[in-house]
């Protein structure tokens, strides 16, 4: 099957937002583009459909597309169904599947809509969330490289993969960040932390990320990596980590993941949720 990258898009300024960045990634990595729009199963009510055809959405966004970004090799298509369970199902054996962050139907104040949080809890693959920006303009995360969130003692390959990889392709630097706590027995009174056990601890936590990197290290030697060990939550590392990054990465699984509305509230750069 041919790889390819897969975006959904609806009428919104934010899914054209979505679908500029699959482009540009698309180009970066040499595969085709495809762009589905999902139509609801029920007919509209002619009133509320005009001026909508949804047979044109995908068509429309293909040709913007295309007037901005010459080399792309792009496709359009309609699917019938509820979005997240169709979005699921074309693109089990896409490269990265892109999405809006919140989509035309989304609520004010939300950082993600139900379907983007749907299909990134459940999909086979990589999903891209991405935040709204204007489309054909350069967005203002695409400067400080690639983040990943590692979990040290579970660290998932999928994740740690898409991240190097992608940082190779860009010709950046990775960010590995690891937040971790201290010990359970740290918080019991009366004493307090002496600085020798918290150095001891955060050593051990050091130890465990370059550990863990080491062997994407091996698979990638040309990817600069900036390892970093924060004594935060997982969405404040990230969120501090990540500012002016062009990606953050994390598995579905890890403590970033766990907390993926609170992480998106935090991150202004498109979001990858890996499963593992």
């Amino acid at each position: 099957m041919q790889r390819e990258i897969i975006v959904g898009v609806d009428r919104s300024a934010r899914s054209r937002a979505a679908a500029d960045w699959a482009a540009r990634e698309a180009l970066l990595r040499g595969l085709p583009l495809r762009v589905v729009h999902v139509v609801p199963p029920a007919p509209l009510d002619p009133v509320e459909q005009w001026p909508y055809h949804p047979e044109a959405v995908a068509d429309h966004v293909v040709a913007e597309l295309a007037g901005r970004h010459r080399a792309l090799r792009a496709r359009a298509e309609s699917e019938v169904g509820t979005p997240a369970p169709v979005l699921r199902a074309v693109s089990r054996d896409a490269e990265l599947l892109v999405l809006g962050m919140r989509g035309e139907g989304g609520q004010a104040g939300t950082a993600v809509g139900s379907t983007a949080a749907a299909v990134a809890a459940a999909s086979s693959g990589p999903v891209v969330l991405v935040p709204g920006a204007t489309p054909g303009e350069a967005p203002p995360w695409r400067s400080a490289g690639v983040t990943v969130d590692v979990d040290v003692r579970d660290p998932s390959a999928a994740a740690l993969d898409l991240a190097f990889e992608a940082t190779r392709l860009r010709g950046a630097r990775l960010h590995a960040v690891h937040a971790w706590t201290l010990p359970d027995a740290a918080a019991a009174p009366p004493l307090p932390i002496l600085e020798e056990d918290r150095a001891t601890w955060e050593d051990n936590e050091v130890q465990l990320l370059s550990d863990a990197l080491r062997p994407w290290r091996r698979k990638y030697p040309d990817v600069d990596v900036l390892e970093d060990v924060l004594l935060f939550t997982p969405s404040q590392a990230l969120a501090h980590a990540s500012e002016g990054a062009e990606l953050v990465v994390v598995a579905r699984h890890s403590g970033a993941g766990s907390t993926l509305p609170e992480l998106l509230g935090h991150l202004r750069c498109p979001v990858a949720v890996v499963p593992s």
